[in-house]
């Protein structure tokens, strides 16, 4: 490390260059290549998959996004009129691009379509691809003609996969308020302009450097929209931090008599080693995605390594150019006026040895913080939420709760039941199986679709009496897979299969618990090793390990409570309360293992360093905590506000958002092709 360090002070400008010329060249290749995202999501071998591969290669048109336009009046929906009104607008909807049907509440085929108090309708629509395929700019349209009907005592709201990704806000400004918020944070750190802009240079040229580089990846890796996005927010974050490591030690080496040379070589091999061991950590906790088996995790995972990566390498060659350049204006004028010698021992080294003096004390207390922290986790579930925990605001949360009013809960959420009905035995058992459906508990109601003729295919909707993320919900679908379908198949070549969004969020949280102690076990033993090669000690690593995992427990704690119990969320406009997302455990632990990994690789580097030099281990921990304390909390401070941006800055879209709307039956689509069934 001291050899690279001296080689980029010696040849600062030269490093720089190549900085410069690294991200016009990506910049230019990324730009004239584009960037190829695949936001494809799939959960092989599971029941909700076989139902969708059975509708995709049976009736492929049947297969596309779809969204619902639903109004409610102060009189009757049915009333001249509304009616007038909403089929001129219906029609005008079936004919912009990427529709490719619609069922009208005023047609034959949609008259179940009107609420039984006849205040509240819906359309339903189709569109000619998935919801991530379609282009936004005609989704957007499709918002806009619609809502143009509101008024004169009518509320028109929409609802659906393909307008709640066009309603997520995209993260325009939300890295700009992190940077700003990262930057006050420094400056109140160092005190200097100059100590305050490096890490942040550092960090955007890392993070340029490593997004422009996923882009190209895009053409050869499965990487979904959301992967660059957590890869900013993760890599901007880590990014400052480890310039801000290596900034601290040169200035500590400064204020203690070192040259500029001297000090910024030393602040390499010591520090600069550090964000090595770090980075690696965060990559190896990243890609402990992998073992999951989901190609877009995989994806995300990849993104935010290549990010991580990219920082890193900025931290240890970019950022001691630029330190080389500034000379001693790392330090503020006043710290350059006074003279050369060790730091009076500030408020961390008091910390430091209130600690020493009351280990176990201090030890009984934070466990007893952390369990307090950590029992809502004994609560948690899993699941997806949906549109009835948006933003009480969204267009697809008001949607949602004028049908859920309309025409009950369980409507937002439809069970679609798909089945492979070979001969006409099979059929009958089928309809055996829709009778049975109709008395079973949980169970509102059941619409058979009329086969396609000729298709060995039957389709059943089943409206449950709760909502889509209800645990009752997930109950009836492990019932209807577990006892009420194979005592209908008994005897026959019927084969169903319970598909529809909510089945498949529904497997998507059953996948991910299954796999989720196979992951832990991945990042804790992987991050373990990295450790006992870096300090050559078992004790450290174990504790380390021990710690992230109590850690982690805490911080699970505050989200159910916070999110799941509703007793942030919604204050804070982030929807109401619902079960945590499937795969946000995952997510949360490769970035916790890795972040908190992080801060015990600086925090124990220096005080190894401090024992190998005075072989005092009371001292080593003293100095340790006292020199790292600061800059330790100051880059928590920084990753905290980098994560708050990006929360209250955008809405990063979830690969799990559900559905706001009934998806229609394949009949009545087809039945009405591109224009509004007449009335």
């Amino acid at each position: 490390m001291s050899t690279l360090a001296h080689w980029c002070y010696r040849h600062r400008l030269l490093v720089v260059l190549l900085w410069v010329a690294a991200l016009v060249g990506l910049g230019v290749a990324s730009t004239a290549a584009g960037a190829k995202s695949d936001n494809a999501f799939s959960l092989p071998g599971t029941e909700s998959t076989k139902a969708m591969d059975l509708l995709e290669r049976s009736m492929p048109a049947q297969s596309g996004a779809n969204a619902s336009v639903v109004w409610r009046s102060d009189g009757d929906v049915r009333s001249p009129a509304v009616r007038s009104k909403m089929a001129a607008t219906l029609d005008r909807l079936s004919h912009l691009p990427g529709v490719a049907g619609v069922t009208s509440p005023y047609s034959r085929p949609g008259a179940g379509q009107v609420s039984k108090d006849g205040h509240v309708a819906y359309a339903a629509f189709t569109f000619t691809a998935q919801a991530q395929e379609l282009e936004k700019a005609e989704v957007q349209k499709f918002i806009d003609t619609a809502e143009s009907a509101r008024g004169d005592g009518l509320r028109v709201e929409l609802g659906g996969d393909a307008i709640a990704e066009v309603e997520q806000a995209a993260p325009s400004s939300s890295e700009l308020v992190g940077v700003v918020a990262a930057a006050i944070v420094l400056f109140i750190a160092f005190g200097s302009l100059f100590a305050m802009l490096l890490p942040i240079f550092t960090a955007i040229a890392g993070v340029g450097t490593g997004l422009m580089t996923v882009t190209l990846l895009t053409h050869v890796v499965s990487i979904g929209e959301i992967g660059p996005i957590l890869g900013a927010l993760i890599g901007l974050g880590v990014g400052i931090d480890y310039a801000l490591f290596i900034v601290t030690r040169h200035r500590a080496n400064l204020k203690a008599g070192m040259d500029v040379e001297a000090s910024v070589v030393n602040a390499v091999n010591t520090s600069g080693r550090a964000v090595i061991f770090a980075g690696a950590t965060v990559v190896i906790a990243l890609l402990g995605l992998f073992v999951l088996g989901m190609s877009f995790l995989n994806g995300m995972a990849v993104a935010s390594a290549t990010t991580v990566v990219a920082t890193v390498l900025a931290a240890v060659t970019l950022l001691p150019a630029m330190l080389a350049v500034i000379g001693r204006r790392a330090l503020s004028r006043r710290e350059r006026r006074r003279p050369a010698g060790p730091p009076a021992p500030g408020a961390w080294a008091r910390w430091a040895g209130v600690v020493q003096r009351r280990p176990k004390a201090l030890s009984a207390v934070s466990l007893v913080v952390i369990a307090v922290l950590a029992v809502p986790v004994l609560s948690l579930r899993l699941g997806s939420s949906d549109a009835g925990n948006n933003p009480a605001s969204s267009t697809t949360r008001q949607a949602y709760d004028l049908l859920a009013d309309g025409f009950g809960p369980g409507f937002n959420g439809p069970l679609q039941l798909v089945a492979e009905t070979p001969s006409s035995a099979d059929r009958g058992a089928l309809d055996g199986l829709v009778r049975t459906l109709a008395g079973t508990e949980g169970v509102a109601s059941v619409a058979p679709v009329p086969a396609k003729a000729g298709a060995p295919l039957g389709i059943v909707q089943v409206f449950p009496t709760t909502s889509p993320q209800s645990k009752e919900t997930a109950d009836l679908i492990e019932r209807l897979r577990g006892d009420v379908i194979p005592a209908a198949e008994k005897g026959t070549a019927l084969r169903v299969h319970v598909g529809g969004q909510t089945a498949i969020f529904d497997d998507f949280a059953d996948v991910l618990t299954g796999k989720l102690p196979l992951f832990l076990a991945v990042i804790v033993g992987l991050g373990f090793l990295l450790l006992l090669i870096a300090f050559r000690s078992l004790l450290v690593p174990l504790t380390a390990a021990v710690m992230n995992v109590l850690a982690a427990a805490a911080s699970f704690g505050v989200v159910v409570a916070f999110f799941q119990f509703g007793w942030g969320s919604e204050p804070f406009g982030l929807g109401a309360a619902g079960p945590v997302e499937a795969f946000l455990p995952v997510i949360m632990l490769a970035i916790l293992f890795g972040l908190s990994m992080d801060y015990q690789v600086f925090l124990v580097s220096r005080m190894h360093e401090e024992w190998v030099h005075g072989r005092d281990n009371r001292r080593a921990i003293v100095v340790g905590q006292a020199e790292t304390g600061r800059v330790i909390t100051a880059a928590a401070t920084i990753m905290i506000a980098v994560f708050v941006a990006f929360v209250f800055g955008a809405s990063a879209p979830s690969p799990s958002s559900a559905s706001a709307s009934p998806r229609p039956s394949p009949s009545t689509r087809s039945s009405c092709g591109r224009s509004s069934c007449p009335p």
